[in-house]
């Protein structure tokens, strides 16, 4: 058998002692990534008049759009002001990101009465624009996800504390409904390394590791299925 040519996926960033661990926001912009590029697919693949289908998709943009919003709430909460303070100079990448959450805000605004239409409907020509508002979507949040990871995290780095920015994702946690923690941590595992997954999971209790191992996995496979046709992590 010969060897694989696909270029072997780049190494976890060293962690830094007494600097935040930033590259995890990356594995998390990845969730983002993907669905944002999975939803106008989803949409365009449900048939004409199914409403069933068309409900079970709708679930899935708002809660996309949830925890988009949520997301970018905790940046405009907790990141932002402190960067504010701490790195004037950067001031002018600082009001770039929040006219960005404002632009990728707008964008759900526009999608949200289209996909009400189409979740009672499941008309195709409704359908035809709400994918094309999705890839319009789409298009704002890659351009914004970017610029944070290239521009913004490293000075998240270098003014944040690991307390500070330890905070963002605890709170993040916080806000999820508990029957949808292990969906979220299956979400985030999914495109992650092996290295990235050790890393995940190491940072989780005992009890957590345990329950997505023998139930987590599975209920994230499911709700794959149910979505896409196929599981996707193993």
């Amino acid at each position: 058998m010969s060897p694989s040519t696909e270029p072997l996926p780049p190494a976890m960033p060293a962690v830094v002692p007494g600097r935040p661990y930033t590259h995890e926001m990356v594995i998390v912009h990845r969730v983002f990534r993907r669905e944002s590029a999975l939803l106008p697919r989803l949409v365009g693949a449900v048939p004409a008049g199914d409403t069933e289908r068309a409900r079970a998709v709708t679930e899935h943009v708002e809660e996309y759009a949830y925890g988009l919003h949520h997301h970018h709430h905790l940046e405009d909460e907790l990141i932002w002001p402190l960067l504010r303070t701490r790195a004037g100079a950067q001031d002018d990448l600082v009001h770039r990101m929040t006219r960005q959450h404002a632009s990728i805000d707008a964008t759900l605004e526009r999608i949200q009465p289209v996909l009400t239409d189409w979740r009672d409907s499941a008309d195709q020509g409704t359908a035809r624009t709400l994918a094309d508002l999705l890839e319009e979507h789409r298009d704002a949040l890659s351009e914004h996800l970017d610029d944070e990871e290239r521009l913004l995290l490293p000075l998240v780095a270098e003014h944040l504390t690991v307390a500070e920015w330890d905070l963002v994702g605890r709170r993040g946690l916080e806000a999820l409904p508990k029957n949808k923690v292990l969906l979220a941590l299956g979400a985030i595992l999914e495109d992650a390394t092996d290295e990235e997954r050790a890393w995940f999971l190491g940072r989780v209790p005992l009890a957590g590791r345990l329950l997505w191992r023998f139930a987590g996995r599975r209920q994230y496979q499911a709700r794959c299925r149910t979505l896409r046709g196929t599981p996707e992590t193993d």
